[in-house]
């Protein structure tokens, strides 16, 4: 029997279940009909955190902010991460400068931070803009 995950809704923040071999199908969500799975970052507020972390497919958070150089140059590789990842892991943006009181609560002291949760807690911090490839098996060594 496969148990089905539990997926937020980043849109709503509904939980939804969705089965394991349904990943693919582009799932929409049971309370607002959106797609609960995005192939590009979705933006994450302070009111959504509690909500966004919970679930069964790990969440990767990028703290940024506009003004900074290294998080506009690193913002078009989280992009295609979430591409290649969707289904596997979900990506949110967390803009620092709107989201104050957040971003102390994460403890943020540079930008751009990655911040890895899965199943609600914080598995893994990693600081700085860096490729693609480099991204990538950072999250391979996460188990992603």
């Amino acid at each position: 029997m496969n148990t089905p995950l539990l997926i937020p809704c980043p849109t709503c923040n509904g939980l939804n279940r969705i089965p394991a071999e349904r990943l693919a199908d582009q799932p929409r969500c049971g309370r607002c009909k959106s797609s609960v799975l995005l192939s590009k970052p979705f933006e994450l507020k302070q009111g959504d955190y509690a909500s966004q972390i919970k679930g069964d497919l790990p969440l990767l958070v990028d703290v940024w902010a506009d003004w900074c150089g290294p998080c506009k140059s690193f913002a078009p590789v989280f992009e295609q991460a979430a591409a290649q990842l969707a289904g596997k892991c979900r990506l949110a943006k967390l803009d620092s400068e709107a989201n104050p009181q957040l971003s102390a609560q994460l403890g943020i002291r540079s930008i751009p931070s990655l911040i890895l949760f899965k199943n609600g807690k914080e598995v893994a911090r990693q600081s700085g803009a860096f490729p693609l490839p480099q991204l990538m098996a950072w999250l391979r060594s996460q188990g992603i």
